[in-house]
């Protein structure tokens, strides 16, 4: 009788979900970035195909950078998609803080150090008044950024023009700091034939640190359980608040990383730059498998939806094509991307 009790008990456990060995190929569709990955290696064929220049390896390096700069940004906006919210003023904060530097240095006669350790405070500060906000205000975050994008829009052209007369920054090359802090964030490495701009550096680091964290902390099932019920992650002791201004100050972050690399490549900064750019960084992160709902994604699917921006920005060009359909296929790219990640999500969640 036991041994008849106890047999159907296994076979039901064998068939439970909880417990089933899931195949190789469930596990990968369940991955968030394995559609970035197949385009990602589709678009790489291709150019090798039609682009001769895509071919040379001289021009990795160029390839790297460009998508660098979009997924120094990309990472941590989609750890704050994954957290359930956007900001759309991670363009023009990248702006903001360059200018912020330039200016604090040049205007106050500062060493250009104290002008970056003030633009950090800046950059952080705004981040943190984004997440406050959302809270104090319960407005949705869409709403939140966009205000904050205008403002800074506005206050990057105002103040610059006020203080210099014009809509750029002074050259700073030659203020006391200003070597070695072009050494930090505009400086470049040389492998070979390849010369890699040292943002290609931030990027790779901030992608696994990024990935450690969501996948291997607690703070990464903070995130998603904000993103996914911030009510019910409440209940169960989350610090929801803590969990998405700390995102939102992530994204400050990295826009002043960005910032001061744009300062210290240039010398200059024009204050019309970034705009835009918010929405480059929100189409990287859902190509790479983020979800508009929250609770779901990837920082490493979102860095191979830079990579993909990056290839097919010199991609294009390198193939003698229209550059002026590069923005057109960014569209079907976010359309695509959206509709493939939701297919392969409820085919994966039913197997």
């Amino acid at each position: 009788m036991t041994a008849a009790v106890t047999e159907p008990g296994r076979a039901e456990a064998a068939l439970d979900d909880r417990v089933a060995t899931r195949s190789l190929a469930v596990r990968m569709l369940r991955r968030p970035e394995i559609g970035s990955l197949v385009g990602a290696i589709v678009i790489f064929a291709l150019f090798m195909l039609v682009a001769v220049p895509f071919r040379n390896v001289a021009n990795i390096g160029t390839i790297l950078y460009g998508a660098s700069a979009i997924g120094i940004m990309a990472v941590p906006v989609a750890l704050l998609m994954i957290g359930g919210e956007f900001d759309l003023s991670a363009g023009v904060a990248v702006t903001t803080a360059g200018l912020s530097a330039s200016l604090l240095a040049w205007n106050f006669g500062l060493n250009v150090w104290v002008g970056v350790i003030l633009a950090l405070a800046l950059a952080l500060g705004v981040g943190a008044f984004n997440g406050w906000l959302l809270f104090k205000t319960g407005l949705p975050s869409f709403l939140v950024t966009l205000g904050t994008f205008f403002v800074l829009q506005g206050v990057n052209l105002g103040v610059t023009r006020l203080l210099t007369g014009n809509v750029a920054t002074a050259d700073i090359s030659d203020m006391d700091g200003f070597t070695s802090a072009q050494a930090v964030f505009g400086s470049e490495i040389a492998l070979g034939p390849v010369t890699l701009k040292v943002t290609v550096l931030y990027w790779v680091v901030l992608t696994v640190v990024a990935a450690h964290v969501l996948l291997r902390r607690q703070v990464g099932n903070w995130i998603f359980a904000v993103g996914g019920d911030a009510a019910a992650a409440r209940a169960i002791g989350v610090p929801v608040r803590a969990t998405k201004i700390g995102l939102f100050m992530a994204v400050g972050f990295c826009a002043w990383l960005s910032g001061m690399h744009l300062l210290f490549q240039f010398n200059t900064v024009q204050s019309g730059e970034g705009v835009g750019k918010e929405f480059i960084f929100i189409i990287a992160a859902v190509i790479g498998g983020c979800l508009l709902t929250g609770g779901y994604g990837s920082v490493v699917g979102a860095s191979i939806g830079a990579l993909i921006f990056g290839m097919t920005q010199l991609g294009i060009n390198y193939a003698g094509w229209n550059p002026d359909w590069f923005k057109a296929f960014l569209g079907v790219m976010l359309l695509l991307a959206t509709i493939v990640n939701v297919y392969v999500k409820r085919k994966a969640d039913l197997r």
